[in-house]
C-alpha cells in the first residue's frame, strides 16, 4: 500500500512581508496565503485563523487569547520584529505554540537611530532646523556639547545595546554599562565599564534605555531614579514605552535637572497626547527605530527562514518560549526527545500522590546535545499522566506554576555499556520513581532500567508493568490469565534485583487489558503491583 503524502503546511500573513519573504515560503513547499487586511481585524483573523499551521506578523496583528482559541492547529507565530507585546505569549504557550521574533534584524537600524537621538539632543538639531527654515538665524541660542569624552551609560547590553556601546566608543565616549546578565568577560571584550544602575545614573552625561519592557524593567526611571541623575543629564529611549516616568520626566526637565530627553517610543502608542510634547528640549519620533528599508526587509526575510525550518524540519531559532533547536540537531534530537517524553510518560502514570520534582541525568553522548529541548520533553511526559493538554511549550511553565523542581544533569564521557542514557527520577510526596533508557542504531528509544533493576524492553501502545517477588509460579500464571482473557502478549521483558529477591516485568500487549483481569493479576501472591501503561 503505498504510502500516504501529508498535507503540505499552510502559513498566514496577516501583516506586510516582502515578495521575497513569501517566496522562502513558496520554495520550501509551504502553502502561503497573503492576506495583510486580517491583521487589523481581529473577528475575521479569528474566523480564518483555524486552517493555518503558521501565521507570520508584524506589529499590527494582535494575537489574543480568543484568537489562539481558535488556532486549532496553529503551531508556530513568527514576528517580524524584535517585540512581542501584541502576542499574548503565555496562552500561546499553554496552547505549545512557538513564539518567535527576529531579535538580530533591526537591530543595526535602531542602535543607529539612538545615536542619531543622540547626536541630534547634543545640537539641538531638530530645533535648529525648525528655526532656520522658519527665517530666523539664532546662531546663538543653540549652544550644543561636545560628545567626545562625555560618559554614555547604557542600560541593557543585549543585541542592540552591543551595538550602541561600540558606537560610543567610536565616539571616544567612556561607556559605562549596566546589564544584570553582562558577564565580567563580556564586559572587557566589549571595552565597557560594567557598573551598577545607581552608579550609572550618578556618573552618565548621555543614559540610552536598551531592555526589554517587564514587570522589573517597567518605569526604571522612576521620579526616584531620575533624582539620582545626575544633573545636565540627556536621555534617550529607543526601546519601549514605560521604561521611564513620562511624567517624572517632564518634571525634571522643566526644572532643568534633565537637560533633553530624545524619545522614539511612549506609554500609549500611537502616541497624541502625551506629557513631553511641547517642551523645547523634548524629540520626538513615532516608533522608527526599526524603520530602514535594510530592516524591514531583514527581519521579513529571518522570520520566513524561521517559520519554514520549523514546519519543515523542527528547527527552532529566536523562540521566546522555548530552546532553540538547530537544523543540524533536530534530526539527532528526535529520537531522544521521544525517549524523554516516553519515560517520563512512563514514570508519571506509577505516579499517584503530588509529583514534587524532576530530576533528568543524561550521560555519554546525549548529555553533548541540546538537553534543555529533551528536558521539556522528559516534563511533558511526566504531567500528561496529570494534564492532558500538556505540550513540550507550555510543560517547563506549567511545572514552575505548580512548584515542581526541574533539575538537568550533564555527565559527559562513558558511564555505561551503552553510548548515551537518560536517566529521570520523578519526585512525589510518597516516593521517588526512576527509569532509564538509550536510543539503540535503529534509532528505537528503548527502557534499560527501572528501580534500579536492568532490564531491555522496547516501547509499545499498551503495556503492563509488574512489580513481584522473584519466585516459581508467577510467569506461569500471569500468562495463565493472560491467554484466558484473550489478551495477546507482544513481548515479555523481565529483569530482577537478585535471585529470589524483588523483580520487574515490562509486557506489551496488542490491546487494552480489562479492570477485572488486572486484579486478578494483583490477586497473585507473588505480584506486589499491577499497573496498566499506555504510550
Amino acid at each position: 500500500m503505498p504510502a500516504q503524502t501529508l498535507p503540505p503546511k499552510r502559513v498566514l500573513v496577516s501583516d506586510a512581508l516582502s515578495e521575497a519573504a513569501i517566496r522562502i515560503f513558496r520554495d520550501r513547499g509551504i502553502e502561503i496565503d497573503f492576506r495583510p487586511e486580517l491583521g487589523k481585524d481581529r473577528d475575521a483573523l479569528i474566523r480564518e485563523i483555524g486552517a493555518y499551521d503558521g501565521l507570520a506578523i508584524r506589529s499590527a496583528t494582535k494575537v489574543t487569547p480568543k484568537v489562539l482559541e481558535a488556532a486549532t492547529r496553529l503551531k508556530v507565530i513568527g514576528r517580524a520584529g524584535i517585540g512581542v507585546d501584541n502576542v499574548d505569549v503565555p496562552a500561546a504557550t499553554a496552547k505549545g505554540v512557538i513564539v518567535m521574533n527576529t531579535p538580530h534584524g533591526n537591530a543595526i537600524t535602531t542602535a543607529e537611530h539612538a545615536i542619531a537621538m543622540m547626536f541630534a539632543l547634543a545640537r539641538q538639531i531638530p530645533q535648529a532646523d525648525a528655526s532656520t527654515q522658519g527665517g530666523k538665524w539664532e546662531k546663538n541660542r543653540f549652544l550644543g556639547i561636545e560628545l567626545t569624552a562625555k560618559t554614555l551609560g547604557v542600560v541593557g547590553c543585549g543585541n542592540i545595546g552591543d551595538i550602541v556601546a561600540e558606537r560610543g566608543i567610536g565616539l571616544k565616549m567612556k561607556v559605562i554599562a549596566y546589564d544584570p546578565f553582562l558577564s565580567a568577560e563580556r564586559a572587557v571584550a566589549l571595552g565597557v565599564e560594567k557598573v551598577e544602575l545607581d552608579e550609572l545614573l550618578a556618573r552618565a552625561d548621555v543614559i540610552t534605555l536598551h531592555v526589554p519592557l517587564t514587570d522589573k524593567t517597567r518605569n526604571i526611571l522612576s521620579a526616584e531614579a531620575l533624582a539620582r541623575t545626575k544633573p545636565g543629564v540627556r536621555i534617550v529611549n529607543c526601546a519601549r514605552g514605560g521604561l521611564l516616568d513620562e511624567v517624572a520626566l517632564r518634571a525634571a526637565l522643566d526644572s532643568g535637572h534633565v537637560a533633553g530627553a530624545a524619545l522614539d517610543v511612549f506609554a500609549v502608542e500611537p502616541a497624541q497626547d502625551n506629557p513631553l510634547f511641547g517642551h523645547p528640549n523634548v524629540i520626538c519620533t513615532p516608533h522608527l527605530g526599526a524603520s530602514t528599508a535594510e530592516a524591514q526587509e531583514n527581519v521579513a526575510l529571518q522570520v520566513a527562514e524561521q517559520i519554514s525550518a520549523y514546519l519543515v524540519d523542527g528547527a527552532i531559532a529566536n523562540a521566546v518560549n522555548f530552546p532553540a533547536i538547530s537544523a543540524d540537531e533536530a534530526p539527532r534530537l528526535r529520537p531522544f526527545v521521544e525517549l524523554a517524553e516516553k519515560l517520563g510518560s512512563f514514570l508519571g502514570q506509577l505516579t499517584e500522590a503530588p509529583v514534587t520534582g524532576i530530576r533528568v541525568i543524561y550521560e555519554g553522548a546525549v548529555a553533548e546535545m541540546n538537553t534543555r529541548a529533551l528536558t521539556a520533553a522528559a516534563v511533558t511526559g511526566v504531567l500528561r499522566a496529570f494534564r492532558s493538554d500538556v505540550n513540550m511549550i507550555s510543560a517547563p511553565a506549567l511545572a514552575h506554576e505548580h512548584g515542581i523542581v526541574v533539575d538537568e544533569v550533564r555527565r559527559g564521557g562513558a558511564h555505561s555499556n551503552f553510548e548515551s542514557v537518560v536517566r529521570i527520577t520523578v519526585d512525589a510526596q510518597d516516593m521517588p520513581r526512576d527509569a532509564a533508557g538509550t536510543v539503540f542504531q535503529d534509532g528505537k528509544p528503548r527502557v534499560i532500567e527501572i528501580r534500579g533493576i536492568a532490564m531491555d524492553a522496547a516501547f509499545a501502545p499498551h503495556m503492563l508493568f509488574v512489580r513481584n517477588h522473584d519466585k516459581p509460579g508467577f510467569i506461569g500464571r500471569f500468562g495463565s490469565l493472560l491467554g484466558e482473557a484473550g489478551v495477546n502478549v507482544a513481548t515479555f521483558n523481565l529483569g530482577r534485583e537478585r535471585e529470589g529477591g524483588d523483580a520487574i516485568a515490562f509486557v506489551a500487549v496488542d490491546g487494552r487489558v480489562p479492570d477485572e483481569v488486572l486484579a486478578q493479576i494483583t490477586a497473585i501472591p507473588q505480584v506486589k503491583r499491577v499497573r496498566a501503561v499506555r504510550f
